[in-house]
């Protein structure tokens, strides 16, 4: 069971983080670099996960779950924890009997010192628990509570010690040599680690595929980096986005500089006929350029039989939000300059001075690190931390069979408002 003395510091460290945040992003400098840090995602114990040097596939991260699994068979030996309800719209200052509740639950996860009573009133260390208990479920650290938050809360506790015990297995599948350095792709985190000498070099939020365009669990190479790359819309995509896309909107090919070949020929978007499946036939590709191509500035190489890949993105904006299940296969990634800066390491192209002159130049450039890299698609929902603190992720594509779907599934099945095509299988 967690002691007040690590729950007090573990609530220090988030608050001390909290505090850290304006002058780490200030320090990146760039208006670009804060526009992709300006985020919630960023914010209070997100920072502090990203302290953590541990990364996810290690041998301290598998023995950390083991040890929490013993915690949850403990927790849920003396009855789990109770739902919570009527705690949706609690916040600061809040006077309500649901708030008492509250407590309870965030005490019996350990995300509150016992010590903090049964008050019905909603104050700071309540908001410093919920914060505790979003940023471990990685949800956006706000301190008040809202659907999302309740939902997570309401998992009862046998359901997390499957999960644990489940994460476990898939953890020790991991448990040989994965190389002196190497990236991880957790999939229901929407995170990447790159690992150098069994220590997390850099994290970068990420957005992964949707439900229905599932980003598929595999070991790769990232063989080749390549700059300002123009993007081969895949089949699937012009079927299930860009038609219906080109009904309502005829200018939207011109406007964001797809053009459509048949053959080596080009012709004009008047000439296809939208109200049929006849765009299918042709091959649409889209001109480089960081404000409107759908890579962004880059993509990573990574060969596979499934078609997918690493990339930027223009839409740096999914970066802040709680469900990043957003693309139709491929990973993007967050500040990725510095992806691609570690990865680049000890070549000409690693140096962030090389890197913005390539992308101003706006020409197709190619390198290649010093050595394969190996990547890790993983799907980990559960695991634990050296210093305690355990993590949960939703199960969002219902490989676990522990639980009901949540707030995180339902938000990722509708998928984005409007259309972003996701460059998910080829490239010129």
């Amino acid at each position: 069971m967690l002691t007040r003395a690590s729950l007090t510091g573990s609530l220090g460290l988030a608050l001390l983080a909290a505090a850290a945040l304006p002058a780490a992003a200030e320090e990146r400098g760039g208006s670009l670099a804060q526009a992709e840090w300006a985020q919630n995602y960023d914010s209070a114990s997100t920072m502090r996960v990203q302290r953590s040097n541990t990364p996810i596939l290690s041998p301290q991260t598998l023995v950390a779950t083991e040890q929490m699994i013993e915690r949850y068979r403990d927790i849920v030996g003396r009855g789990g924890w109770q739902p919570v309800s009527g705690a949706e719209r609690l916040r600061v200052g809040a006077k309500s009997p649901a708030v008492a509740s509250l407590r309870q639950r965030l005490i019996a996860s350990g995300d509150l010192d016992p010590a903090a009573g049964a008050s019905t009133v909603y104050d700071s260390y309540v908001e410093a628990g919920v914060r505790r208990f979003q940023a471990r479920h990685g949800l956006n650290q706000t301190g008040s509570m809202n659907v999302t938050t309740v939902q997570a809360m309401n998992v009862p506790a046998d359901v997390r010690l499957r999960q644990l015990e489940l994460n476990a297995v898939r953890l020790r599948s991991y448990s040989g040599s994965l190389g002196g350095r190497y990236v991880i792709v957790n999939i229901p985190a929407a995170l990447v680690e790159t690992v150098e000498g069994d220590h997390v070099a850099t994290r970068h939020a990420a957005g992964v595929g949707k439900i229905d365009r599932q980003s598929p669990i595999m070991n790769a190479k990232i063989q080749e980096v390549n700059f300002n790359p123009f993007w081969t819309v895949p089949a699937s995509i012009i079927k299930k986005d860009l038609i219906p896309k080109m009904q309502k909107e005829p200018s939207y090919l011109s406007d964001n500089k797809i053009r459509i070949f048949d053959g080596e020929r080009e012709i004009p978007p008047a000439q296809v006929n939208w109200r049929s499946d006849e765009a299918t036939r042709y091959r649409f590709r889209q001109d480089p350029g960081v404000d409107l191509n759908s890579m962004g500035f880059v993509r990573i190489n990574i060969p596979n039989p499934h078609g997918v890949y690493m990339h930027d993105t223009p839409a740096k904006g999914i970066f802040g939000d709680d469900f990043r299940f957003v693309s139709s296969g491929c990973v993007r990634v967050q500040n990725v300059r510095d992806y691609v800066a570690w990865i680049l390491q000890g070549t000409p192209q690693s140096n962030p001075e090389t890197i913005e002159s390539i992308i101003q130049s706006g020409q197709r450039v190619d390198a290649r690190p010093l050595a394969p890299i190996p990547v890790y698609w993983t799907y980990i929902t559960a695991w634990s931390t050296p210093d305690g603190l355990v993590q949960f992720r939703d199960d969002i594509y219902k490989r676990d069979g522990v639980g009901a779907p949540t707030a995180a599934m339902t938000a990722a099945a509708q998928g984005p408002r409007n259309f972003n095509p996701d460059a998910d299988e080829q490239t010129n």
